[in-house]
């Protein structure tokens, strides 16, 4: 029985140097992304201020599409951010022409009675209220965009999701890179931004803003940037009409990774834009909140199947839990209590690095002392997602197929 437990405990060690050797090397490639950012952000910010300088502003008519469904709590103002963009205003020296498309299911929407009220306190912008109906195919969302697609006055297209808020530089910061005509979709990194203040929300935050935007940045030394991110989805006409319009993509979950995954497969650049937005965490129960990440992770097992996979091998703290109960058991409890606080100060270093210099996160140091505790609830997430391949959306049961498409549930 103690040579079990001695062999067992040993096996833990192992597991545990192992995850702790695999999340070390993703830090470091972390790392790297984030000089690559900083890099970007320097050169586009030099960009602008030589730009504004030369009064050579590239602003170039656009249509912002916003898919409503519901009042969700913060919404007006969220809206309002956009219609607030300085280039937007009615003194502004230079405005681009621009016109806002919201779209629901049915006129009396609550959110387009937001959208409503918020335009008319901007008579000088052009704004029309559109239905789709009830969803024709699984993403809702997509379905809106299909409507917004066939009625847009203008071929430049920002696309954003009805739970995120900007700064006013948001709508200049995004135009300015498709100046490049190679340029088919740029995108933006976002924090979390908690409704209201419960542990879950603020760890769903965290996740939102350090996890997320890791990621992005690790994909950045490996290869070019051929995905999207849905708060923030800028577009062309064109670039759209090559992959076949917003309605041949409306039965996938993860719409963002295929918009931008398909622009790539044409040739166009997909950019990182140097402008970070606000995404409101709206799961204020522990229940919703468990649910929204679960699906989120069920969706990129299904789009990115091997990169999933390996995500397994970028969390640190339950590999450092794991060496340290296999050191209680080996008799090697201080070479188990230093890998799991190596692991917990490599996460909190994470959380500082990508929150101070890349998502210039508000709550710096709340997040830093969250997001250990945050790496662990990760890991359990993508256990959970290889449970089967079912995903709740808007109440609504879906079944995830090869390369993330939905199809509804039906019970035998």
């Amino acid at each position: 029985m103690a040579y079990g437990m001695n062999l067992a405990g040993w096996v833990l060690l192992a597991a545990g140097c192992f995850g702790l050797l695999t999340s070390s090397v993703f830090l470091g490639i972390v790392f790297s992304g984030v000089r690559r950012i900083r890099r970007w952000v320097r050169e586009e910010g030099c960009e602008l201020t030589r730009r504004h300088a030369a009064d050579e502003d590239y602003l170039p008519p656009v249509t912002l599409m916003k898919p409503l469904h519901g009042a969700e709590p913060g919404l007006e103002l969220n809206l309002r951010s956009f219609y607030e963009q300085d280039c937007l205003r009615a003194d502004a020296a230079k405005q681009p022409k621009a016109e806002f498309l919201f779209c629901a299911r049915y006129e009396d929407d609550a959110g387009l009675a937001i959208a409503r009220r918020v335009a008319a306190d901007y008579p000088h912008i052009a704004t029309r209220i559109l239905t789709c109906g009830e969803p024709w195919a699984a993403n809702a969302k997509l379905c809106s965009l299909a409507v917004m697609e066939r009625e847009a006055a203008h071929d430049l297209w920002v696309i954003s999701d009805s739970d995120v808020r900007v700064e006013p530089d948001y709508l200049r910061s995004v135009l300015l890179p498709f100046a490049d005509a190679k340029v088919g979709c740029l995108t933006c990194l976002y924090r979390g931004v908690m409704a209201e203040g419960a542990i879950w929300s603020r760890l769903e935050a965290a996740g939102m803003s350090i996890e997320m935007s890791s990621g992005v940045a690790a994909s950045l030394p490996m290869e070019p940037m051929c995905f999207a991110l849905g708060p923030t989805m800028a577009t062309r006409r064109e670039c759209v009409r090559e992959f076949g319009g917003f309605a041949s993509i409306a039965q996938y979950c993860a719409d963002d990774f295929v918009l931008g995954n398909r622009v790539a497969a044409h040739g166009h650049k997909v950019r990182l834009s140097s402008c970070v937005i606000d995404h409101i965490v709206l799961n204020t129960t522990f229940m919703n909140s468990w649910k929204h990440q679960i699906r989120w992770m069920k969706s990129t097992r299904f789009s990115r199947p091997k990169g999933h996979f390996g995500t397994g091998l970028t969390f640190a703290v339950p590999f450092g839990l794991l060496a340290f109960v296999g050191g209680i058991m080996t008799g090697r409890v201080e070479l188990g209590t230093v890998m799991l606080t190596v692991a917990v100060l490599g996460r909190m270093l994470q959380a500082w690095v990508v929150g101070r210099y890349v998502v210039r996160e508000r709550k710096l140091w709340r997040t830093v002392l969250l997001y250990p505790l945050r790496d662990l609830s990760g890991f359990i997430f993508w256990v959970m997602s290889y449970r089967n391949r079912r995903v709740l959306w808007r109440g609504e049961l879906y079944v995830l197929e090869a390369e993330g498409r939905m199809v509804p549930f039906k019970k035998n």
